[in-house]
């Protein structure tokens, strides 16, 4: 019995068990259906709401970013504006500043000529003249002590070697003197009058220690020197030495040094100057010249060229010594400048011409195709080097001179968008909606410009897109040809300039690559982001 009563306590459980279930999935499908219904009372069938519509700007965008390969160039793009006008605001570094590191440097610092041959010296302005000079080179070699030049008789005496003193005939007053020695005046600035050197050379031939001269003393020393009342005034020698500058002078004392090295065989030394600067010198003989080159080494500032990149100039430093990643951003700013600019030129133009080609036909539309013909028939690289090479024979300042080539690429190249524009509109004027316009008497600039042209709007922008890359290469290569952008502004074109040689293209790869990797990105993608657009605008492409 109990067993009996168990079995059926459980199948009275079960039962009611199912009867809940049963409740509750009558309930939730009642609820589910009370809400399906409440849905489509609030949504009919004639609500907008139940379809979902776009714009056709929303669905040009919609296609545009499915296209990966557009978006990419698109990402692209915008990194490379952010880095070419916002970088170069950034960083701490100018767009010309230059950088100068400390270097020991040898450069031609003077020159010295051992005088072999006779030099005349006259006393007054053409007492002894070139035809006189021939005759007395003449007579010497013959040994004659007489000669006779241009109706005027003169004799010389030897006064020792390599040493003649000249007068007129009859005359005890010398009118010039030849002399292998020289005599330079100390500071090197001036001549020392002639009776002077006269004198002083008198005293060097004849051995002589102290002289008189004009009532002032003078005393010779072994080394050449004259000192003049006590001061040092004058230099005998048959060593002459210039300075290769102009505004170089040498005091007695580096001459004095120079000569006592230069006899004693020396190839170099060290010499320190009244301010304790010291300088190292090294001397080397010319044969054929009979010259002795003196190089001055010492260290000083020059140019940061070339610099390696470090932490402090990531991408190192150009030829100048300016920072290379400054000049690639503030370039990137210039190529980018001027690709818009010349493109919206080429617009404002083409859609001008091309929209009353279009529009109005006849003689009018011949006429504008004509000179469109001509525009392409013009060789326009020469014309940029003849206009490139003018400028920079007028110095024209390098920001004008943008200026001017921005105005010159977009002259140039707005026949091929008035010819789409004219295609276009040759279209767009036969639809209703312009029957329509000229029906309710809208004028024909009206319909040109709020009817027509905002229609090839699209077109445009894939083909301007499309054209700024090409805008910004000529750029590049004029700059390159030095006939664009020009120093201090920088532009990709002219740091790749830079590389102006094979040594430089070989072992500064951190000059030009980066300025070459930044316009193919930059051209690739704008390439890209118009063939996205193309594909966008198009609504018969497959998606």
């Amino acid at each position: 019995m109990s067993d009996l009563e168990n079995s059926v306590d459980k199948t009275t459980v079960g039962e009611s068990m199912t009867e809940e279930t049963a409740q509750k999935t009558v309930q939730n499908t009642e609820e589910h259906s009370d809400a399906n219904a409440s849905k489509n009372a609030e949504y009919s069938l004639s609500d907008d709401r139940r379809v979902k519509t776009l714009s056709p700007g929303a669905m040009v965008a919609k296609r545009f970013f499915r296209n990966r390969i557009a978006v990419l160039g698109m990402v692209v793009l915008i990194f490379m504006f952010l880095f070419s006008f916002l970088g170069g605001a950034l960083m701490p570094y100018g767009e010309s500043q230059l950088f100068y590191r400390k270097d020991s440097q040898s450069q031609k610092y003077a020159g010295v000529k051992v005088n072999t041959e006779l030099r005349y010296q006259q006393a007054e302005k053409d007492s002894f003249p070139a035809l006189a000079q021939a005759q007395f080179v003449l007579a010497k070699g013959k040994k004659l002590t007489e000669f006779a030049a241009g109706g005027v008789d003169y004799s010389y005496e030897e006064a020792g070697k390599d040493f003649y003193i000249i007068s007129k005939k009859g005359s005890s007053d010398p009118v010039a003197f030849a002399a292998v020695d020289t005599v330079t005046s100390v500071s090197g600035e001036g001549q020392i009058p002639f009776a002077e050197q006269l004198s002083i050379l008198k005293a060097l031939t004849n051995g002589e220690k102290e002289f008189t001269e004009g009532g002032s003393s003078y005393s010779l020393s072994e080394d050449g020197t004259v000192t003049k009342d006590g001061t040092a005034y004058a230099y005998a020698s048959r060593y002459v030495v210039n300075a290769i500058m102009s505004d170089v002078t040498f005091s007695q004392k580096f001459k004095e040094e120079l000569l006592e090295q230069i006899q004693g065989g020396a190839t170099s030394f060290s010499f320190t100057d009244d301010d304790g600067v010291e300088a190292n010198y090294t001397m080397e003989y010319d044969a054929t010249s009979k010259t002795y080159n003196i190089l001055q080494s010492r260290e000083q500032m020059v140019y940061d060229s070339y610099s390696p990149p470090s932490k402090a100039h990531p991408l190192g430093t150009d030829k100048n010594g300016m920072d290379m990643l400054t000049r690639l951003m503030y370039g990137g700013r210039v190529s980018l400048y001027i690709g818009f600019v010349v493109v919206i030129i080429e617009t404002v133009l083409g859609m001008l011409l091309g929209g009353i080609s279009g529009y109005f036909g006849g003689w009018i539309d011949s006429l504008i195709m004509r000179i469109v013909d001509i525009f392409y028939c013009i060789p326009t690289i020469p014309i940029y080097i003849i206009i490139g090479a003018a400028m920079d024979a007028m110095r024209v300042d390098p920001q004008i001179r943008m200026f001017y080539l921005m105005i010159i690429l977009g002259f140039f190249g707005w026949p091929s968008i008035t010819r789409l524009v004219r295609g276009q509109i040759l279209t767009l004027r036969e639809q209703e909606f312009m029957t329509a316009a000229e029906a309710t008497g809208i004028k024909p600039v009206n319909r040109i410009f709020r009817h027509l042209l905002p229609n090839v709007i699209p077109q445009l922008i894939v083909t301007c897109t499309m054209s700024l890359g090409g805008v910004i290469l000529t750029e590049a290569v004029l700059s390159f040809l030095g006939l664009g952008v020009k120093f201090p502004f920088a532009s990709w074109g002219n740091i790749i300039n830079d590389v102006n040689n094979t040594y430089v293209l070989s072992n500064y790869l951190f000059i030009w690559i980066p300025a070459g990797v930044c316009l193919l990105l930059t051209v690739l993608a704008f390439n890209l982001v118009g063939d996205g657009l193309r594909d966008a605008f198009d609504p018969k492409m497959k998606r």
